[in-house]
């Protein structure tokens, strides 16, 4: 059978202190990546989903294809490089819930990713292509790669799902909106964070409602604007406008809410949910996401989904 998802980015080496490095925190070894953060999530909820990144040909890509195969992601399209490494990340925890991230990902595997190594994922079909601004910042390659993957997608009924999922570090927001905004005429549905929206629609004086306007005409079906701890708002082309609150969880880790949102909202897209309700399950996986420690280890399995309204400090029995 098709996968429900095909995805595909840079997963990396992830090495987590928990305290400043300078003071010889201790770390530990898991992988990280925004669309197999995505891809474990929608796994955990129960979908089929394809992985199709590429690695290097070293210890850590060994690391992230099996923990990929553990959570239950089709990897078999992985693809890799022997002559560039996979890349890495360290976060260091510094006070609270307050993290500084570093990355070696210059010159990896996932920046060498071209258009022939999706061929044999992209043949195989999916019901729904995600990608993210990541990967499209990672180089010419990977943006090429982005690019074909959206028009096979688009060319097949697939429906096409972007997370604009800017990272600075990677490319500037002049750079990244001159990208985003050619890709979002092949676009069905765009989720961004309040300060991405730009990246996607409008100037520098147009409002949120504007920007998610012009974003519809160019022929997005739907802009889900993720607002942190307020919650989500939810636009649609046939004119539907809804707001979900989040829910109130502790506040743990941050990272990870934005991919974690992204699968819940996936989720409901699959399942054929109304707005609100993939609207509600998206903003109740990021919650999963911000009360746990780690990038994907604290999402929900389908089952768990509502563990949430479980009363603080409650056992489930």
């Amino acid at each position: 059978m098709r996968a429900d998802v095909l995805t595909f980015g840079e997963t990396m080496l992830s090495l987590q202190t928990e305290g400043p490095l300078s003071t010889g925190a201790p770390a530990r070894t898991a992988v990280a990546g925004a669309e197999s953060n995505v891809a474990v999530g929608l796994a955990r909820l129960g979908h089929r989903v394809a992985w199709a990144g590429r690695l290097g040909a070293d210890e850590p890509a060994r690391l992230a294809l099996r923990t990929l195969r553990g959570e239950g992601v089709d990897v078999r399209h992985a693809t890799t490089d022997p002559e560039a490494p996979t890349g890495a990340l360290m976060r260091e925890r510094l006070v609270g819930d307050v993290a500084r991230v570093h990355y070696w990902r210059a010159g990896s595997a996932a920046s060498r990713q071209r258009p022939e190594h999706l061929t044999a994922a992209l043949a195989e079909g999916a019901r729904l292509l995600h990608v993210t601004g990541i990967t499209c910042a990672l180089g010419p390659g990977p943006l090429a790669t982005v690019t074909e993957a959206v028009a096979h997608a688009r060319a097949h009924g697939w429906t096409v799902v972007l997370d604009v999922n800017h990272r600075a570090r990677l490319w500037s927001a002049e750079e990244a909106a001159a990208v985003l905004r050619r890709l979002r005429g092949s676009v069905d549905v765009v989720i961004a964070s309040e300060d991405e929206l730009p990246l996607i629609a409008g100037d520098a004086d147009t409002d949120e409602a504007g920007r998610v306007a012009q974003a519809l005409a160019a022929g997005v079906r739907e802009v889900a604007v993720k607002r942190g701890g307020d919650g989500a708002r939810l636009y649609g082309a046939d004119g539907h406008r809804l707001e979900q609150p989040a829910p109130r969880v502790p506040v743990v880790d941050t990272v990870g809410a934005g991919d974690a949102f992204c699968a819940g909202y996936l989720s409901g897209l699959l399942d054929g949910l109304a707005p609100a309700d993939r609207l509600g399950r998206a903003v109740t996986t990021g919650a999963f996401a911000v009360a746990t420690r780690g990038d994907w280890e604290g999402l929900p399995h389908r089952d768990e989904l509502a563990v949430l309204n479980a009363p603080p400090g409650g056992a489930i029995r």
